[in-house]
């Protein structure tokens, strides 16, 4: 958890940190000498490039100096010196604003890599507010952020300092539709931007006799009865604690990840528990779609992955977590032997719960029996050539 900066010491710059930090915006305070007085935890984590803050924010510096310069063009998640050259003509006008050695005062504290445009601003008065865009780095590449900076005034009247407001710049409607997903998800996303080994339990659920339905049902009446097994089965995945991933054609796919506190067993159960959450709302999503539960047969897999990779895999057309790893594969094959709506759960996943956890889920751990894919009757050929010796039960 990334901890808040001190506010400043000025009340005015210090009201405006703590009412852009509690709103949770992208934001800094700069104070009326233009130094760097604060910057929300929001800031930092979007400066770090979405995983922890940067190492230098240059506090106290001023807007054009060296230390604030280096420490920007440093940052994962910071502008180009491109970028903030084209930038600063937008606003540096007002620094001069202050007096006839105001330009003199300006290039003692410039960078030298901004001298020049220094020499070149003419003086402007400070509007109450103004917009800008700039560009800053994402991995290996660019986007847009848009900002407006305001000014503040003190009880007095004076200038104490300006606030800048940044979001990505994008719609504010497009902004809305994406909130209309689930934040906690979305939280869980943003701790997965670095892929790496994880301890998860991995659920797949998919349609049975999927092909017949679509054949049957309208083109708009089938769409309409995947988005609400996709969106049913998403709403259970992330109340029981797990991250959603790839939704191929009908299918679902989730992992509940063993790492923190709750471990290892408390990621089982939670599988357990959102497996048989989905099925329990297969008949309302059938009635929904005006069709008799018995038409709605969802098949479930449950495998454990101790070596599995998760992360976050970002594109410029979507954001999903994605898993690599031979327990991924498997576990679609217990999925697909899993026929009748059956759940299916590897030993691997079952032997993970801890006694108070099977007991509440009503399951016997020391009379529990297993079989190996390849002796289902209704193992399918990759599972026999892939994974036979992967022992199951139903739960």
């Amino acid at each position: 958890m990334v901890e808040p900066l001190p506010l400043p010491d000025d009340p005015t710059l210090a009201a405006a940190a703590q009412a852009l930090e509690d709103a949770g915006f992208v934001a800094e305070v700069w104070d009326h000498e233009a130094r760097l007085a604060y910057v929300t935890r929001e800031f930092m984590l979007s400066a770090g490039g979405g995983a922890s803050p940067p190492a230098d924010l240059a506090i106290g510096e001023h807007i054009l100096s060296t230390a604030t310069l280096d420490a920007r063009l440093s940052w994962p998640g910071g502008p180009t010196l491109e970028a903030f050259r084209e930038s600063f003509p937008k606003w540096g006008g007002f620094l001069l604003d202050t007096g006839p050695q105001a330009r003199a005062a300006l290039l003692a504290v410039a960078d030298p890599r901004l001298r020049d445009m220094v020499e070149q601003l003419e003086p402007n008065p400070m509007p109450s507010a103004w917009p800008d865009r700039t560009e800053v780095r994402l991995g290996s590449g660019l986007f847009a952020m848009d900002a407006v900076r305001v000014r503040l005034l003190d009880e007095a009247g004076a200038l104490a300092g300006v606030a800048l407001v940044a979001k990505p710049a994008i719609r504010g409607t497009v902004l809305a539709m994406l909130a209309l997903g689930d934040t906690r998800l979305f939280d869980r996303i943003f701790e997965l931007t670095s892929a790496r080994r994880r301890p998860a339990a991995i659920l797949f659920a998919d349609m049975e006799g999927s092909t017949a339905l679509s054949r049957r049902l309208g083109a708009a009446e089938y769409f309409a009865l995947l988005r609400r097994f996709a969106r049913g089965g998403d709403d259970v995945i992330v109340s029981a604690g797990g991250v959603v991933g790839k939704h191929a054609g009908d299918g679902v796919t989730a992992f509940f990840l063993g790492e923190g506190p709750a471990g290892e067993a408390a990621a089982a159960a939670a599988a357990i528990r959102a497996a048989r959450a989905i099925r329990g709302a297969i008949p309302a999503i059938a009635r929904r779609s005006e069709l008799d539960p018995s038409e709605l047969t969802v098949r479930f897999g449950l495998h454990w992955g101790a070596t599995v990779h998760v992360g976050r895999l970002l594109t410029a057309g979507r954001i999903e977590v994605t898993a690599i790893g031979d327990e991924v594969n498997e576990a679609a094959r217990i999925e697909a032997c899993a026929t009748g709506g059956r759940l299916l759960a590897s030993k691997a996943l079952v032997a993970r719960l801890s006694d108070e956890d099977a007991h509440a889920l009503g399951i016997d751990l020391a009379r529990t029996r297993y079989t190996t894919l390849s002796e289902l009757p209704t193992a399918t050929e990759k599972a026999r050539r892939d994974a036979p010796a992967i022992a199951v039960c139903e739960v």
